[in-house]
C-alpha cells in the first residue's frame, strides 16, 4: 500500500490494476511510488504469473517484488459471479482501471471501458496490449519481444552480417508502461477540467514504432536509396558514431558536426580538418572505415580507459565507457540520485533494486517501507475499507471461494 502520512502527487487516487508481468505493472508501479492506491485484482488461485519468475529465493520473485511494491492484493475467482460483482462495486470508487490482459478477456467478463463507464462515468481505463485493441491484429498475442519483432527494431538491432538481435531489456514492456503512465497524467487532467473519464488504447508495436529516429524519414527523403538495417557497432548516418575498444574494455563516442574540430584537437592530428575525406559530415559517413580505424589506434595507444576518457572530456566530445550493470551498480552517479536503491521485503531481505526515475520538486522524497504483497493479502482490507463489508460477508467469501489469499 502507499506510503500513508504524508501527501504526494497522487495521493487520493484509487487504481483498480488487472495487471501482470511487466508492461501493465511497470505503469502502477510509478503511480504507487507518486501516493496513489493502488489495488492489484489478481486471478485465483496463481495470480500474477511474475510472482514465478527469477529470481527465486525462500519461494519469493525478486522479479514480482521489484514491479509491484506498493500494491494492495485482492485475489479473486472470476469464474464466480460474485467476484465479478465485487469488480463492478470497486469500479463505482475508483479513478483509474489499468489491465495488459490477453486479447477478450476482459471483455468476455463485461469488464470492457463501455461497461464498466456506465458504472463510472469519470472512469479513466488504459489497456496495454502487444497490438492495441483496434487494429486488425487485436487478437493476436504478443510479448516485449514481439513488439521488438514487429516493429522493425529487431531488424536494426546486432552485427551487419549477422541475425536480427533483440535488445537485453524489457524496452517494449517499459516504454509503453511509461506511455501509458504518462497518458493517464493527461487524461486525469482532461477529466479535471470536463468531468468525464475516456479509454487509452496503447499498443506495444506503437510505442517503439514511434521511436524509430532515422529509419521512415529517410528511407523517405532518399527516395527509398536509404533501407533501415542493422548498425552494429557504428551508427550509420553520423561518423564518428560508435563502440570503440579501448585500452582495457569499450568506449561509445558520438561527434556532430560542430564537434569534428574539437575531436581533430583531441587526437592531436589538425591534418584531418583538411582531409576531404572527413571535411564533412557526409564524407565523414562515406568514409568511416578509415575514419574509424583511425580513431580505434589512437584510443590503444593510451594506457588504460579513464585516459581515453579524460582527454575526451577535455575536449568536449560526448563519451562513455561502456558499463556493465554491475558498473552501474557501484557508480558514484545512480547512487547519487538514488536510481541504485534498496529495499527490504519480508521475505527476501533486502533487494537491490533500480530506482524512481521522475525527480519532482514538489515531491522530492521516495517513499519508504513500500512492500510487495502476498497474494490476496489485502483482499479482506480492500473490501472492508473501499465497499464496507462486513466480517460476515467476507467470511462468506472466503468459505464460497469467491475471495482467495495466501498469506504464507
Amino acid at each position: 500500500m502507499a506510503e500513508t502520512g504524508k501527501m504526494r502527487m497522487l495521493t487520493g487516487c484509487r487504481v483498480l490494476d488487472f495487471t501482470q508481468y511487466l508492461a501493465g505493472p511497470t505503469v502502477t508501479r510509478l503511480m504507487a511510488e507518486m501516493g496513489a492506491d493502488i489495488i492489484k485484482v489478481e486471478l485465483a488461485p496463481m495470480g500474477d504469473p511474475s510472482r514465478l519468475l527469477p529470481t527465486i529465493k525462500n519461494g519469493r520473485s525478486g522479479y514480482f517484488v521489484q514491479q509491484n511494491r506498493g500494491k494492495r492484493s485482492l485475489c479473486l475467482d472470476f469464474g464466480k459471479p460474485a467476484a465479478l460483482e465485487i469488480i463492478r462495486e470497486l469500479v463505482r470508487k475508483v479513478d483509474i482501471v489499468v489491465e495488459n490482459f490477453g486479447p477478450g478477456v476482459m471483455e468476455k467478463r463485461g469488464l470492457d471501458y463501455e461497461s464498466l463507464s456506465k458504472l463510472n462515468p469519470r472512469l479513466i481505463m488504459a489497456s496495454l496490449s502487444a497490438f492495441g485493441r483496434q487494429s486488425p491484429l487485436a487478437h493476436k498475442t504478443g510479448y516485449d519481444m514481439i513488439a521488438q519483432s514487429f516493429s522493425g527494431l529487431m531488424h536494426m538491432t546486432g552485427d551487419p552480417n549477422g541475425p536480427p538481435t533483440f535488445v537485453g531489456i524489457g524496452i517494449a514492456d517499459v516504454g509503453s508502461g511509461v506511455h501509458t503512465f504518462a497518458a493517464i497524467g493527461y487524461a486525469l487532467y482532461h477529466r479535471e477540467r470536463t468531468g468525464i473519464g475516456q479509454y487509452i488504447d496503447i499498443a506495444m508495436v506503437d510505442t517503439l514504432y514511434h521511436m524509430h529516429d532515422f529509419g521512415l524519414q529517410s528511407h523517405s527523403l532518399s527516395d527509398g536509396e536509404f533501407v533501415p538495417t542493422r548498425m552494429g557497432r557504428y551508427h550509420s548516418q553520423i561518423c564518428p558514431a560508435g563502440v570503440y575498444k579501448g585500452p582495457q574494455g569499450w568506449i561509445f563516442i558520438l561527434v556532430l558536426d560542430r564537434q569534428w574540430s574539437n575531436m581533430v584537437k583531441a587526437m592531436s592530428r589538425p591534418e584531418l580538418l583538411d582531409d576531404p575525406r572527413f571535411a564533412i559530415g557526409t564524407e565523414r559517413t562515406k568514409n568511416a572505415d578509415q575514419l574509424n580505424d583511425i580513431i580505434q589506434q589512437w584510443m590503444l595507444s593510451f594506457p588504460n580507459d579513464e585516459a581515453v576518457i579524460a582527454v575526451l572530456e577535455e575536449n568536449r566530445i560526448a563519451c562513455s565507457r561502456v558499463q556493465s550493470v554491475i558498473d552501474t551498480m557501484n557508480h558514484p552517479h545512480y547512487k547519487a540520485r538514488n536510481m541504485v536503491r534498496t529495499v527490504p521485503d519480508p521475505i527476501l531481505g533486502e533487494v537491490t533494486i533500480p530506482g524512481f526515475p521522475l525527480k519532482f520538486s514538489a515531491d522530492p522524497e521516495l517513499p519508504e517501507g513500500l512492500e510487495a504483497p502476498l497474494l490476496g493479502q489485502h483482499g479482506a482490507q480492500v473490501l472492508r475499507e473501499v465497499l464496507g463489508y462486513s466480517e460476515f460477508e467476507l467470511g462468506k467469501l472466503r468459505e464460497s471461494g469467491v475471495l482467495y489469499s495466501d498469506n504464507r
